[in-house]
């Protein structure tokens, strides 16, 4: 059956069948002068495909070939008029490149959009029509439009299902990362598992996140087919897993040294490994479309934890650590009913809310746009030094007449080399230079094996394929399929393969130059590296986070969508401090001074969010709380003062924070004394509370520092240049 055709298989099938498609074209009509621009098409077309609902993927659709029509025309109609030619090209990267703040789709479309217009200028032959170009690029995206929107109706679930699967993956590893902080043997690598784990977490939120755009579209004008429907319960199935897993309850270390002679934390550690692998299996059967049926070891796991605690709460009745691991026990049988629930059928489609940021109207998007005109902005910065540098390369082309000889290759190696960041571009340039190379040897051996058409036709076909099937795993196969594509397509053209092989290598390592050069030296990132930024609205996301969850306990009710919201964003935050420090540590080491202390606020706020999830988790129990008179008077002011000082804490100097932190400190010492007159149900929320205080001063004392000295780089940065 087609439903069972893999995944990668079923991803590839547009461009191969459109490609396909065209090159049967160009065979049957003898249009052999034009085969690059029908090809180029497609493919382009093929750059800006997003996952969406069939009519959001017409209106995509719309939207791409009115752009791609206006991009080509404008290209040929500049070309070869010297300076307008230039600024044309330079106004619409710098554009093109800020729609990009709008948002993924029509980041994805602009992007393509400038590919057109160099796609343009490659397929230019003096003697051809004006209009000949432009409209067999657009012929070939039509063609991949009609295919792709066609496999879409075959197989209309396969994409969500994919990144289902991958979320469900994703999670696994978490999961795995996790189950190691219960190894009593290991105790001392605590750091570098919280490091893993921070990790982790962020690949969690990725994937999560692109879930979540893609129910959205699915979802829109009250859409709930069967099918979206059950995929909703999953993500939510795997964001409920992910907030229980994430919760911490207590000093990792301290717990490992107290159960090292008890088999209570070799069956916890045991369980989340096999959750994991009930996640895993959950993928694998997303991607045979096969009902979750949980492995009969997950069962007999729970039972036999549930008997191991119970033994050991006779034996250590009154240890205080006992309501924290039932804690964490009553999580995992959560994550356990989670798991199990997937299993059953569902007898009414998913009813809570799917969010995600929708732009939508040009006033809005053209505030959104005006916000990042600032080079505070990354993606002003890469608009600016994107725009610079193909003002300089079309100068350089026009200046010496080399659009005969392709010198508009250097521009489109800039265009998919340079990316925003230093060390995403320093990957990409070395992939594409092994790529070029690799493609230019092989492509040297095509008159050799290809000597009619039908055999170069074929090569185009497999070489255009490959070329989809590895742009997102693998950009040195993409760019060594892509060079062989363009070498046979020359070919097919009637012109000189030998003659295009050096300037196609020379034109690549000469555009890798320039990008190296654009992203170290133009509005380098590391000059505008504001940790203090980042770390500033981490701590008040983090403040949000735990406010909402204080005001659900404190008033009994509370707004699901909103809580997820608030998590997410306080997540997002810690993706973002992730990516930051990764981004740090592949940047020039002179510039890599405030890597240690990045590193150990990535784990300080990776051991936050653990001790806030641990309340969030414990939502459920809050009925019982607000009937509790000295609870109400205890807990919630100290849980008050505890968001204020997140929220201040950026900005507060050691004296003020010690003004600040004192009074917690006191209070929550005081409370936990009188532990006798306080019900297991209040001490838990308590000792979170402590757990949470006693992180502070550590984490203070890591955002001072980082900041401070960012700052004073800053400033010096200015003045030197």
């Amino acid at each position: 059956m087609l439903i069972k055709l893999n995944s990668k298989i079923i991803s590839v099938l547009p461009i191969a069948i459109a490609v396909n498609i065209a090159c049967v074209l160009i065979w049957l009509l003898n249009i052999t002068d034009q085969s690059m621009p029908l090809i180029l098409g497609v493919i382009a077309a093929s750059l800006v495909d997003l996952d969406h609902r069939l009519s959001g993927r017409l209106k995509n659709i719309f939207y791409t070939v009115i752009a791609f029509s206006i991009s080509s025309l404008v290209t040929q109609y500049f070309l070869n008029q010297g300076i307008w030619f230039v600024l044309a090209m330079t106004g619409m990267t710098f554009l093109f490149t800020m729609v990009g703040a709008v948002g993924q789709r029509y980041s994805t479309i602009a992007f393509g959009t400038l590919v057109v217009s160099l796609y343009t200028t490659l397929a230019y032959l003096p003697d051809t029509p004006w209009y000949i170009n432009p409209l067999m690029i657009l012929s070939g995206t039509l063609l991949y439009s009609f295919i792709t929107v066609t496999v879409h109706l075959c197989f209309p679930n396969r994409p969500l299902q994919e990144k289902i699967s991958r979320a469900f993956v994703a999670l696994a590893d978490y999961l795995d990362a996790k189950s190691v902080f219960f190894d009593p043997d290991d105790v001392e690598q605590l750091s570098q598992k919280q490091l893993t784990l921070a990790m982790k977490n962020s690949q969690v939120i990725n994937v999560f996140n692109e879930c979540r755009t893609a129910l959205f579209y699915r979802m829109q004008d009250n859409n709930r087919y069967s099918y979206t429907s059950k995929m909703c319960r999953y993500y939510m199935s795997a964001q409920d897993i992910h907030e229980k897993a994430n919760s911490s309850h207590f000093d990792y270390k301290t717990l490992a040294t107290q159960l090292k002679n008890s088999d209570l934390i070799f069956r916890i550690q045991r369980l989340l490994e096999l959750q994991a692998q009930a996640c895993r299996d959950i993928a694998q059967q997303l991607q045979k479309n096969q009902d979750f049926q949980p492995h009969f070891r997950l069962e007999r796991a729970i039972s036999g934890i549930s008997q191991s605690f119970e033994l050991y709460s006779q034996q250590h009745n009154a240890s205080p650590e006992l309501v924290h691991i039932k804690t964490l026990l009553d999580n995992l049988r959560n994550i356990h009913c989670q798991l199990q629930s997937l299993s059953q059928p569902i007898h009414e489609p998913e009813q809570r809310t799917i969010y995600s940021e929708n732009i939508t109207g040009l006033g809005k998007i053209l505030q959104r746009i005006g916000q990042h005109f600032t080079f505070q902005s990354p993606l002003f910065r890469h608009a600016m030094r994107l725009s610079l540098v193909v003002l300089i390369c079309c100068s350089l082309v026009e200046y010496f007449h080399l659009q005969t000889d392709r010198g508009y290759w250097i521009l489109l190696t800039i265009i998919f080399v340079c990316q925003p960041n230093y060390s995403a571009t320093k990957l990409r340039l070395k992939q594409r230079i092994i790529g070029t190379i690799l493609g230019v040897i092989v492509g040297s051996l095509l008159p050799y094996m290809t000597s009619t058409l039908e055999a170069k036709l074929a090569v185009v076909v497999m070489a255009s394929t490959l070329f989809y099937f590895f742009r997102s795993n693998n950009y040195s196969y993409s760019t060594f399929f892509i060079t062989i594509q363009v070498l046979a397509s020359f070919d097919i053209m009637g012109f000189d393969i030998y003659a295009a092989l050096l300037p196609r290598l020379i034109d690549t390592l000469i555009g890798t130059a320039l990008a190296w050069f654009a992203v170290s030296y133009l509005w380098s990132d590391w000059k505008y590296l504001q940790l203090n930024n980042v770390i500033s609205q981490l701590m008040k996301s983090n403040a949000n986070y735990l406010l909402y969850i204080i005001s659900h306990l404190q008033f009994g009710k509370g707004d699901d969508l909103k809580y997820r919201i608030v998590r997410r964003h306080a997540h997002d935050n810690a993706t973002v401090l992730s990516t930051t420090i990764s981004n740090m540590n592949n940047e020039p080491k002179k510039y890599t001074q405030h890597l240690q202390q990045g590193f150990e606020l990535l784990k300080l706020n990776t051991a936050l969010l653990g001790y806030i999830s641990a309340l969030g988790a414990y939502r459920e129990q809050m009925q019982k709380l607000t009937q509790d008179v000295y609870f109400l008077s205890e807990f919630y002011p100290i849980a008050k003062k505890i968001i204020e000082l997140l929220n201040k804490m950026t900005t507060l100097s050691a004296v003020q924070f010690n003004d600040l932190f004192q009074p917690i400190n006191i209070s929550i010492k005081n409370s936990l004394e009188q532990n006798d007159l306080l019900s297991s149900v209040f001490n838990m929320p308590m000792q979170q509370l402590n757990l949470i205080a006693q992180l502070l001063p550590s984490l203070y004392a890591a955002i001072p520092q980082t900041a401070t000295q960012t700052i004073q780089d800053n400033k010096h940065e200015i003045i030197s240049a």
